[in-house]
């Protein structure tokens, strides 16, 4: 028999077409791991999170950083940084939220995602590579969230800026991203708008960086441009 608290999952994702992820906690960091990260990220809970003040996502999966493919840097042009994204896709369904701890392979990288919270409104993804020892530069990041609103917002916007480029996703499709060797400026890039469905929604980004620093950061605005702040955010 399906346990009540399934069902309801299923319905959920079955109403906003995301597919549900097992509603499992996601396994604690190691305290090495844990004191290497601070103070730029904590590890995350399974209580789910909310946006800030600000209306920025803090909670996210991130995916240990790996070598861009071996082609010229052409200054982050659009046909390089969608080749490159391409080329690295993370194998599996494309709204699979993956698991706190589960490992893929990446043009013959093994990685491992972490389940983080950001303790500042932008995640520093270079001090996240430089306190697990990974490479700091030229590399790609993955980064996975799941959004969810008790209601439906139909005019809703994504809000991001990242150091270098980047590409945003929401329920599987491009809202919104950033070309060119970039500093980290919020609201940098702002999609048209798009539907924030009442369930789950999961965003996913995947960032480049080049020999400088990287991090990132995203939040939901309404069509004024105020930050939607009444969402919940977890990794299940």
């Amino acid at each position: 028999m399906v346990p009540p608290f399934v069902r309801a999952l299923l319905l959920a994702a079955a109403a906003t077409g995301v597919p549900a992820a097992p509603a499992l906690a996601a396994p604690a960091l190691a305290d090495t791991d844990a004191q290497r990260l601070a103070p730029y990220f904590a590890p995350a809970t399974a209580t789910p999170a909310k946006p800030d003040a600000d209306g920025f996502l803090r909670r996210w999966l991130v995916l240990e950083p790996f070598a861009k493919p071996n082609r010229t840097n052409q200054g982050f042009t659009r046909a390089y940084v969608r080749d490159a994204f391409a080329q690295t896709t993370p194998p599996g369904p494309a709204l699979a939220v993956p698991r706190a701890g589960q490992t893929v392979t990446i043009a013959g990288q093994r990685l491992q995602w972490r389940a983080l919270d950001s303790q500042l409104f932008d995640a520093k993804l270079f001090n996240f590579a430089q306190a697990l020892g990974k490479t700091t530069y030229g590399v790609i990041f993955r980064v996975t969230t799941v959004v969810v609103s008790d209601r439906e917002i139909p005019e809703a916007h994504l809000a991001v800026g990242s150091n270098s480029a980047s590409i945003w996703w929401l329920n599987g499709r491009e809202a919104t991203a950033l070309f060119g060797d970039r500093r980290m400026v919020m609201d940098d890039g702002v999609s048209p708008a798009v539907t924030l469905h009442k369930g789950r929604n999961v965003l996913q980004g995947a960032i480049i960086n080049g020999p400088g620093l990287s991090d990132f950061c995203a939040r939901f605005v309404d069509a004024a441009g105020r930050p939607i702040t009444d969402l919940s955010i977890t990794l299940r």
